[in-house]
């Protein structure tokens, strides 16, 4: 019996975990394989008639076949026949094949004549082999265990030689180079997999036309099991959560030894006592101790858990964002709260979040004064304070559209936003002074503020507009997507429109003046703020709104959303929206036109321009109205092309606005197109073309939208 001694790294990357690969002697058994099978025991049984003497032993099973005759034209003008050789470690696999059998011979001359016969019948496979004109060539496994996940494959994919130069041509010889060192990366896989005693090599073969098919097998033997388990220093220093974080190590004796399962052990472990209390706890690099005759592994560890704290304060130097007091805000724990690392981690992402810093450090440090607690230090890099941004874009039925922002995220200190916009567009000019408060008094509440002057020239409706709006909100962001996420607010403005009197049906200005009190309510089941994939969406709006022109009314504007998404396949998700829409208490000649409901557009049925769709005026422009109804289908199919960051979306769209405060659901109105996606890493990239099945007077028959995200 022998031992190999082994310390297992953490595994970083796809290279650290291939180091965790040992070494072992060539001359260890394993079963039998032959040609073709997987797996086939050749050993000879007890029960089996004595051996023969005058009979010749049995021809010995090889892996690889006779290099076919691939005529390679020579300067000469002759034919040239190649010869394939086998290499050493070939030859060393027919050896370990055959002493099984042999071994099992009791007659000394026999045996003796057998062992004679297998060196000479080794000795006389050795032949020179000479270089191959390039070639292309396919490779394939053959005996490879089915019990191998899908890091086997990723990890031979990633550092495969063969696999990196398939489109290349090469000759036979640097084929053969890869090859050897394929077989020898496929060894230290299956090593990690708990294989230590699997025979892996290689064989060539013609191909179609001129390629050359590599195929590498594998006996690979038994998966050796793990022995005894020592997790030093648990027991002693755990204290009564030592058999809790024995539990949560998983791996036990019996089985399988793995490399990766026993890094993910570890890792389960120290995480585990960081979230029970235990700030500086250590678990030194595994060590594995290999008997290839049991077949069987020791793993022995050193557990350094140190001792349970309660959190403390937090630390910080550097105040010129924000203090300490207002990281504790944003901090989910409070002093004398357990220590949890996660916790630690999540304030990490919250300051990132604030767009104030670029890097965050976050180190416990044992309190000096208090036994038992753990301060938190903080370090932080600033980030960039002031941004200048613009925008230019064109959308059908809304023409050219410019923008240009101005901002400062730390003007009114801690998180006091200022930024200053203006808009020059076809239809639009604007200016407005936002003030965004973000962590207001408590961890995600933003305060809003904002002071706006538009002049807005569609063909729904003129409107030129003072407003002044604030709002206390929780929603979401790209870093936390939340469940529930919900807005109140108050909306003042005063606005001078165009109309058409509902008597003479003439165009007139009036002003109106409106308070309203907007809220907002939503529940977010999906699994990605931008791109969802499965999962669902609602959210409801309510408006109690008082206008005052020719006398004081009151009114409710209200609106329901709803969408789910279900994946077909890994490539192709069906996505579905729908949407229902009411305003009650006032006629619509009374509701000021920038109040009322209109349908068409990107972000509603596409294929129409913006507002559209539903009752038109004398003129033929978008009167809009009391309710509306939409729904909208597409298949979000992803490509595998230009790396999978591309895919189509075929739509439909369907909706109408109602003069009445209750849609009937007639009328509807149908929009079908085509999208293209591009998947980049901040989110998806929209680009839809659209066109009406059944348009109205005067719609045109294409309409792009572009946008970031998809279109709900």
């Amino acid at each position: 019996m022998y031992r190999d001694r082994l310390f297992l790294p953490l595994v970083g990357s796809i290279v650290a975990a291939l180091s965790l690969a040992i070494s072992f002697p060539v001359f260890a058994q394993t079963p039998a394989i032959e040609s073709r099978t997987d797996k086939a025991d050749i050993s000879v049984a007890p029960d089996v008639a004595p051996l023969d003497p005058d009979k010749p032993l049995t021809e010995f099973p090889d892996f690889g076949v006779d290099w076919p005759d691939l005529d390679v034209p020579i300067e000469d003008g002759s034919q040239q026949q190649e010869q394939i050789e086998e290499t050493p470690r070939d030859l060393e696999m027919d050896r370990r094949l055959a002493e099984e059998e042999i071994a099992e011979i009791e007659d000394d001359g026999i045996r003796e004549e057998a062992e004679a016969e297998l060196e000479e019948g080794i000795a006389a496979n050795f032949q020179p082999a000479d270089t191959l004109a390039e070639r292309r060539y396919q490779v394939s496994f053959n005996g490879l265990p089915d019990n191998l996940d899908t890091m086997f494959d990723e990890r031979f994919q990633a550092l495969s030689a063969l696999e990196e130069y398939r489109d290349k041509e090469a000759n036979f010889a640097q084929i053969r180079r890869r090859a050897e060192t394929d077989r020898e990366l496929v060894e230290r896989l299956l090593r990690i997999e708990g294989y230590y005693d699997a025979i892996v090599r290689n064989s060539f073969a013609a191909g179609r036309g001129t390629d050359i098919v590599v195929t590498i097998a594998i006996a690979a033997g038994p998966q050796y099991q793990l022995d005894a388990i020592t997790l030093e220093g648990l027991e002693k220093n755990g204290g009564g959560d030592a058999e809790k974080f024995r539990d949560a190590f998983v791996l036990k004796s019996g089985d399988i030894i793995n490399s990766d399962r026993i890094i993910e052990a570890k890792a389960k472990l120290n995480r585990e006592m960081t979230e029970n209390g235990y700030a500086f706890a250590e678990t030194a690099e595994p060590e594995l101790t290999v008997d290839h005759a049991e077949r069987k592994g020791d793993l022995d560890i050193v557990v350094t858990p140190g001792g349970k704290y309660v959190f403390g304060s937090i630390l910080m130097e550097n105040t010129d964002l924000f203090g300490p007091d207002h990281a504790e805000l944003i901090a989910r724990f409070d002093a004398g709260d357990l220590y949890q690392q996660s916790e630690v981690e999540d304030l990490r992402r919250a300051l990132i979040a604030t767009g104030l810093v670029s890097t965050v450090a976050l180190e416990p440090v044992a309190s000096k004064e208090q036994p038992g607690v753990v301060d938190v230090s903080a370090s932080v890099t600033p980030a960039p304070l002031r941004t200048i941004s613009g925008a230019l874009g064109y959308g059908t039925g809304e023409g050219l559209r410019s923008e240009v922002s101005w901002e400062h995220r730390n003007f009114f200190p801690p998180e006091g936003l200022i930024r200053l916009t203006g808009v020059l567009a076809t239809q639009e000019q604007s200016g407005s002074i936002i003030y965004r408060r973000n962590n207001f008094r408590r961890r995600d509440n933003v305060l809003n503020g904002q002071v706006a002057l538009s002049n807005i020239d569609n063909s729904a409706f003129e409107a030129r507009t003072f407003s002044v709006s604030g709002s206390l909100e929780r929603q979401s962001n790209l870093i936390f997507q939340k469940k529930w996420n919900w807005s109140a607010g108050f909306e003042l403005l005063a606005s001078q429109e165009r109309d058409i009197d509902g008597n003479i049906q003439t165009t007139a200005r009036d002003t109106f003046f409106i308070g309203a009190l907007p809220l907002t309510l939503s529940y977010d089941g999906s699994d990605d703020l931008l791109d969802p994939t499965t999962g669902f969406r609602l959210s409801a709006r309510l408006s109690p709104e008082a206008s005052l022109q020719s006398g004081s009314f009151f009114y409710a504007r209200s609106q329901l959303d709803g969408s789910a998404y279900f994946p077909v396949s890994e490539k192709i998700v069906l996505a579905g929206r729908a949407r229902i829409g009411s305003i009650v208490g006032a006629g619509r000649n009374r509701i000021a036109p920038s109040r009322r409901l209109y349908s068409g557009g990107g972000g509603s049925v596409r294929g129409f321009g913006f507002q559209r769709i539903g009752p038109r005026d004398v003129n033929n422009d978008p009167a809009g109205g009391r309710s509306l109804v939409e729904f909208s289908l597409e298949a979000r199919v992803r490509l595998d092309v230009f790396g999978g960051n591309f895919g189509v979306v075929p739509f439909i769209d369907a909706g109408n606005v109602y003069s009445a405060s209750l849609p009937d659901f007639t009328g509807m109105r149908f929009g079908t197109g085509l999208g293209v996606r591009y998947y980049s890493d901040f989110g998806p990239i929209r680009v839809d073309l659209g066109t009406p099945i059944n348009p109205q007077p005067g719609d045109s028959r294409i309409a792009v939208y572009v946008s970031l995200g998809q279109a709900f």
